[in-house]
């Protein structure tokens, strides 16, 4: 299906079709659970990080060439987003830089509850839920700081568990309440520890300078938290843009793996005016 897909972009025929494409299939015979119960599953998380880690690093130094300047990695499961994401992100010219990620859920009598006009209060304990999709781009917290000190130092600390009561302030959480105010700031950057997944774009000198995704704990973070806290070790800024969202699909969790956790604000938190 994927060559075939792949065959079809890129037709002659297709103006929009890549310079060039390339497939990397590598089989690590892991048997990582999969249904989304097991695969968000507080127990599965240091196992499942450490192996995205290293499949996206098999699969950066298949593909990087030496022309590349920025490299985006971006989940297959977006369903949403600007048609123009990637020049938008490119615009900020930052080392690290990542978009805010959402998703829709319906209820009953078809209304987008995440909808597109107003964020959801977060309170877990009255009225109605926030529905977020990535608890992983997030700034640091004393909490966290303290927890991590206190964790042996191959412990991977999955964020957005109850587990682990970090109190970080996630990127999701800083958006503005209504849409005019997330169009009117919708380059705002606010600098980051920790990043997910889903949508990131960095800049290809990181990689060449031996930035990778940890598939081991790495100051306790693995994978895309474990990168940004290489990046950040080594100098490099991260970024993400609280207003300016790329939208998931439904990951179909009820209330969200924090049970309760209500809404906070962090202790280090930075906006800058961005390009």
């Amino acid at each position: 299906m994927l060559k075939d897909e792949l065959k079809r972009l890129q037709a002659p025929s297709n103006p929009s079709r890549f310079r060039s494409t390339m497939i990397v299939e590598k089989d690590f015979g892991d048997d990582l659970p999969q249904t989304v119960e097991e695969r968000h599953s507080f127990k599965a998380q240091g196992p499942r990080r450490k192996g995205i880690g290293r499949a996206r690093n098999y699969l950066l130094y298949a593909a990087l060439k030496p022309e590349h300047q920025w490299v985006l990695w971006r989940d297959v499961d977006i369903v949403e987003n600007p048609t123009t994401v990637i020049e938008d992100l490119m615009k900020h010219d930052k080392d690290i830089l990542v978009p805010n990620i959402w998703f829709h859920r319906f209820d009953a009598n078809g209304k987008d509850i995440q909808g597109r006009c107003e964020l959801p209060v977060i309170e877990f304990s009255c009225k109605r839920l926030m529905y977020l999709d990535d608890y992983n781009s997030w700034q640091e917290s004393w909490r966290g700081r303290r927890l991590r000190s206190k964790l042996d130092k191959d412990t991977i600390l999955a964020e957005g568990y109850k587990e682990y009561r970090t109190h970080r302030s996630y990127l999701n959480w800083m958006a503005h309440d209504n849409l005019k105010k997330r169009q009117k700031n919708l380059h705002k950057e606010v600098a980051l520890d920790g990043i997910g997944g889903v949508n990131i774009l960095v800049k290809a000198e990181l990689h060449r300078s031996g930035i990778n995704f940890p598939c081991y704990a790495f100051e306790n973070q693995a994978d895309t938290e474990g990168f940004a806290a290489m990046a950040k070790r080594a100098g490099y800024g991260v970024f993400g843009l609280p207003n300016y969202v790329v939208w998931h699909i439904d990951t179909e969790e009820k209330e969200g793996n924090l049970h309760g956790q209500k809404k906070h604000k962090g202790d280090s938190v930075k906006v800058s005016d961005g390009a």
